[in-house]
């Protein structure tokens, strides 16, 4: 599980096998027993969630949406 970055002590990562064929960009958030799976494009939207509460989950796609760059930089070297 490459982890992309922390914040607050939410991980925020991708798997290595993702799917075949791959699933579009996208970046899994942990914390504790949560979890949760957001699409990057075209907008920030989430594909699941597992224990976090809605004003959580729109925290996330705050930072997710802010560091959409750099998670599809990690995202596009690792699978390169």
């Amino acid at each position: 599980m490459p982890a992309v970055f922390r914040w607050q002590g939410y991980r925020f990562h991708f798997f290595s096998d993702e799917g075949d064929p791959r699933e579009p960009i996208h970046i899994h958030v942990e914390k504790g027993h949560a979890d949760a799976k957001f699409w990057l494009y075209p907008d920030v939207s989430l594909a699941y969630n597992h224990g976090f509460n809605g004003p959580t989950l729109n925290a996330l796609g705050r930072v997710i949406a802010a560091r959409r760059p750099e998670i599809e930089d990690r995202w596009n070297e690792f699978f390169a």
